[in-house]
């Protein structure tokens, strides 16, 4: 049923940040393959950010590596740990959700995810099935399984505390209510970015407090974003989303610098060992232009969430517009009602969603981000084009075809 433990721990080891401890999970998947009994993986998602980019991917990718290699993977609502808000890699308190919020969040975020993992070999819980109801007795019990000097070990409570920043007791059960969700489905391993690290470790504590074997940590990378320097983060807008249209997702990423292609091949994607080795080899031998990897990356990432034909569509689009500076061939349409003529393009833009605001609005024509017909607009108060049919650009690759209409 399961392959021969050294193949399945070359699969499990690819990208991984740390795996703690490592001996523990081959004598996990030894007895799995002994007694044919699938190890339970789990992965908790923060209901809190339902819209899944790459890097969110890339532990998605690794439960399903787990998937494939016969395991059984659980994925964790946290509907009930959402109300706390989990203050990981925070310098201060994240704003709980409504349990409304986070059911709703995490049914978007499955949705999601199953672009990645099997639905089909996938569990879903929501953790309030059992948070929800212990006792105020239950969470002091819990609560006196640890200590207030084991919980400012980590890193970001330690700099709060330093620095005389509030931090709430409830943010102390955060990591203790993560580690009952790894008691409740008795976890042999659980999977997490790396700034997860420190709650990783209180589950496999508080599982041995309740008399089971303690589960396996592993750890993967926190992707960068699009810029090569932060995390990928939508609010940073370094992000390839996963639900992103192909035009948009092949544009993006060839839009990353050099430094990040055998990164994203490596994390981002399931292309073979074997092929990972040659991009490595290709890069620091210089044998290989970069941009042509960057091509092939785009091409798989596409291929991946959506198929082979639409990423050599979306190739061709982008070379039509970026290499041959042609218009899109196809573009969305919007009618524009024209009672009068004081519509100006500020106006355009928030009506039409190309700009959030029209603040945002102004920014984009100032910093010459916007033009119609391929003419760049500078003015803010400049009127519409009195044609019919116009094509407003913004930005590198956002297009809109305005169909103007009277009463």
């Amino acid at each position: 049923m399961f392959p021969p433990i050294n193949e399945q721990m070359d699969i499990i080891r690819r990208g991984v940040s740390e795996i703690i401890p490592e001996e523990d999970l081959v004598r996990k998947l030894e007895q799995s393959q002994r007694t044919n009994t699938p190890l339970i993986i789990k992965l908790g998602c923060d209901p809190s950010r339902p819209d899944l980019h790459l890097g969110h991917s890339v532990v998605l990718r690794k439960l399903r590596q787990f998937q494939d290699l016969g395991h059984t993977a659980v994925l964790i609502v946290g509907d009930f740990t959402g109300m706390i808000g989990d203050p990981s890699g925070k310098s201060k308190t994240r704003p709980a959700l409504t349990l409304e919020e986070t059911r709703r969040n995490g049914e978007s975020y499955f949705q999601q995810a199953t672009k990645i993992l099997d639905p089909v070999k996938t569990k879903i819980v929501y953790n309030s099935e059992w948070l929800g109801t212990m006792t105020f007795a239950d969470v002091i019990r819990l609560a006196s399984k640890y200590t207030v000097a084991r919980m400012l070990e980590r890193d970001d409570f330690t700099l709060r505390y330093k620095a005389g920043e509030p931090i709430s007791i409830h943010e102390f059960l955060y990591p203790l209510a993560q580690a009952m969700d790894s008691v409740a489905i008795k976890a042999d391993v659980e999977l997490g970015g790396t700034d997860q690290k420190f709650n990783l470790l209180v589950g496999r504590d508080i599982q041995r407090e309740f008399g089971l074997e303690p589960q396996v940590a592993l750890m993967m990378p926190i992707l960068t974003g699009t810029d090569g320097v932060e995390k990928m983060s939508k609010s940073l807008d370094n992000y390839i989303g996963i639900t992103d249209p192909p035009n948009e997702m092949y544009g993006k990423t060839l839009s990353i610098p050099d430094s990040l292609i055998y990164t994203y091949f490596e994390l981002a994607t399931d292309v073979p060992l074997e092929r990972l080795k040659e991009i490595k080899e290709s890069l620091n031998s210089g044998a290989v232009n970069p941009r042509d990897l960057k091509r092939e990356l785009a091409r798989t990432l596409v291929a991946m969430y959506y198929s082979p034909q639409e990423a050599l569509k979306a190739e061709a689009e982008f070379d039509k517009i970026f290499v041959e500076k042609s218009t899109p061939t196809d573009i969305e349409e919007f009618k524009l009602e024209r009672e009068n003529d004081t519509v100006t393009i500020v106006t355009l833009l928030t009506q039409t969603k190309l700009a959030s605001s029209k603040s945002e609005a102004r920014r984009l024509i100032e910093q010459g981000g916007v033009s119609i017909d391929g003419e760049r607009i500078t003015d803010v108060n400049a009127p519409l084009p009195t044609k019919p049919v116009f094509i407003v650009k913004v930005g590198k690759r956002r297009f809109l075809k305005i169909v103007c209409t009277t009463n």
